[in-house]
């Protein structure tokens, strides 16, 4: 397990440290690489890396504040200025960093693809639905139509002319913190996406106000017609990580995104 000690005081800010012994390689250094480049686009705020090395990392701590209508508006319309920061290609790193990434503790492959589809069915969800069938979380029946619609998704039934976004990459709601001064960002998985991705993943484990977060983030940059019906699609990825480590449920919920995708086509 993850230690998280409360540590010392920066200013009139408490910091937080967080520490793990024998953490994956790089795993702190890759989480400060991530949020300090999601924090140079100027668009969503992200919590402020005060140290990093082997095995820690020291951040900001961020006073918590209900979440209000006023907050989400403004967290959607700066998420959007956020991904038009845009990334060198699709599953690229942060830019300047050559290590690995991680998504949760799950190394999160590295790409140089120009196509979104390719590199979403490969790097994104195969290799996590491999992991969950040897845990028995998703069952061959349901793995031939989940790779049936990774085929579809490769053979770029779903690209569009999007470039790759600057995308967050775990944006759940566990990771959407509340403060006086607005929304903060923390956890990155941080890589060159689809910025509907980042959405999808917002709609999968709910989220305050997500409708007026949803709203402001069109207004500022207007999403494609029809990604309402492709968030099944943009879901595939967290839901393959989910039953790659969480169980069976979340392999039932990965076969159900799936077909909702063949049904696309």
């Amino acid at each position: 397990m993850q230690t998280i000690v409360q540590s010392g005081t920066v200013g009139s800010d408490q910091t937080y440290l967080k520490q793990q012994a024998g953490r994956q390689d790089r795993f702190y250094e890759a989480e400060a690489a991530g949020l300090r480049w999601l924090a140079a686009a100027g668009g969503a705020r992200v919590v402020t890396v005060l140290a990093v090395e082997p095995g820690r990392i020291e951040l900001e701590r961020v006073r918590q504040a209900r979440p209000s209508v006023d907050a989400a508006r403004r967290f959607g319309a700066d998420l959007a200025r956020t991904h038009s920061a845009g990334a060198a290609a699709f599953g690229a790193r942060p830019d300047g960093w050559d290590g690995p990434i991680y998504i949760g503790k799950r190394p999160l492959p590295v790409a140089d693809e120009p196509r979104w589809g390719v590199f979403y069915a490969r790097d994104r969800v195969l290799p996590y639905l491999e992991i969950a069938i040897e845990a028995g979380s998703v069952k061959q029946r349901e793995s031939d139509d989940i790779r049936e619609a990774c085929d579809l998704i490769s053979a770029g039934a779903f690209d569009d002319d999007q470039p790759p976004a600057r995308i967050h990459g775990d944006l759940w709601n566990g990771n959407v913190l509340w403060s006086p001064g607005g929304v903060v960002l923390i956890d990155p998985a941080a890589h060159g996406g689809h910025r509907e991705t980042d959405l999808a993943m917002l709609s999968l484990f709910g989220c305050p106000y997500l409708a007026d977060i949803l709203a402001a983030y069109d207004a500022a940059h207007p999403l494609r017609t029809g990604w309402r019906d492709r968030v099944p699609l943009h879901q595939l990825h967290p839901l393959a990580v989910h039953a790659a480590s969480y169980g069976r449920s979340y392999g039932v919920a990965l076969h159900d995104a799936a077909l909702a995708v063949l049904g696309l086509a």
